[in-house]
């Protein structure tokens, strides 16, 4: 079907774009003296989530609110009980940086938030609620917050588990694969919100469910692919940061700039996800701040593993 390949067209161009942006922003941060931390935390940390932005920016410009809230809620199951559990396998995951001691709790902050804001109103009685535009200047005023205080962090010599490395090109090259990067992401957004409400269309498939799995999972794979790599390589500390941050990032960031550009209202049905959302955050929390080792063993992720597995049936076949 064309728009399947139209789907998978966005995902590449979405993926390759960002990686060229990451790169490309990064030799010109560095060209500017500006620290490899700084740059980690915030250029590298913008592009990597830059899948899941650009979606949900035309989403909420295009009013299709169930992929704005399911591509964000999906992407951070996912990223906890499918990448993490998956990584787990791999190599047990322990906690040693103080940042990640810190952003775990501050990743199950985010889900409560994220529940209490989108039931505000039904809380009040006052009917159908929604993420507002209060609701996301909400989130973006945490999101300050956070990224301020992770940068005087690091500024201060704090361990933020982030390693990198930057390719130097020059600045010509630089400007022009940011623009070429830009564009990627910006034509791999629209193919895949185009393709994904005509597949559910289609199908007679609720946009809920394309977010949540599909278009959730493939705006991750940068995520799976480093958290993976860095279990292999036993650095533990990456394969949890990567993952809790990217989710601080869709909560706070993606999910307030959606709701600012159009209010995201909530579906009944989407408090389910609200509250498997929760759970994975408490899950992970209470995993890795319990026990001598504070690690996820590998029999852990393989629970990990199998409850994303149950999520994603009990989706498809309709149980909620």
């Amino acid at each position: 079907m064309l728009f399947i390949l139209f789907l998978i067209a966005g995902f590449v161009s979405l993926i390759f774009g960002a990686n060229i942006l990451v790169e490309s922003a990064s030799a010109l941060a560095k060209r500017f003296n500006i620290p490899n931390i700084v740059i980690g935390l915030t250029i590298v940390a913008f592009g990597t989530s830059s899948p899941e932005l650009l979606i949900n920016v035309f989403a909420a410009v295009e009013g299709n609110s169930q992929i704005a809230m399911g591509n964000v809620i999906g992407s951070n199951i996912f990223n906890v009980f499918g990448i993490l559990g998956i990584s787990a396998l791999i190599y047990p995951l322990a906690v040693k940086s103080n940042t990640t001691w810190i952003e775990i709790p501050l990743s199950f902050l985010a889900a409560l938030i994220v529940l209490v804001l989108a039931n505000d109103l039904i809380i009040d009685k006052l009917g159908i609620s929604s993420i507002t535009r209060i609701d996301g200047i909400i989130l973006l005023f945490f999101f300050v917050i956070f990224l301020v205080y992770t940068i005087l962090l690091a500024k201060k010599g704090e361990d933020t588990g982030e390693t990198m490395q930057i390719k130097k090109m020059p600045l010509w090259k630089s400007i022009l694969l940011i623009i070429a990067g830009l564009a990627l992401l910006v034509i791999g957004g629209r193919s895949i919100v185009y393709s994904a409400v005509e597949i559910a269309r289609h199908f007679q498939i609720s946009e809920r469910i394309i977010a949540l799995t599909i278009i959730s999972i493939g705006t991750s794979l940068p995520e799976l692919a480093t958290s993976a790599v860095a279990a292999y390589k036993k650095n533990s500390d990456i394969a949890i940061g990567n993952i809790v941050g990217s989710n601080i990032f869709n909560v706070f960031l993606i999910l307030g700039i959606s709701s600012v550009i159009n209010p995201v209202p909530l579906m009944p049905e989407a408090n389910f996800d609200l509250l498997v959302h929760i759970a994975s955050a408490f899950l992970l929390f209470i995993i890795i701040f319990t026990g001598k080792k504070h690690q996820m063993d590998r029999w852990e992720g393989g629970v990990f593993l199998s409850l994303y597995i149950a999520y994603v049936v009990a989706l498809i076949v309709g149980v909620f």
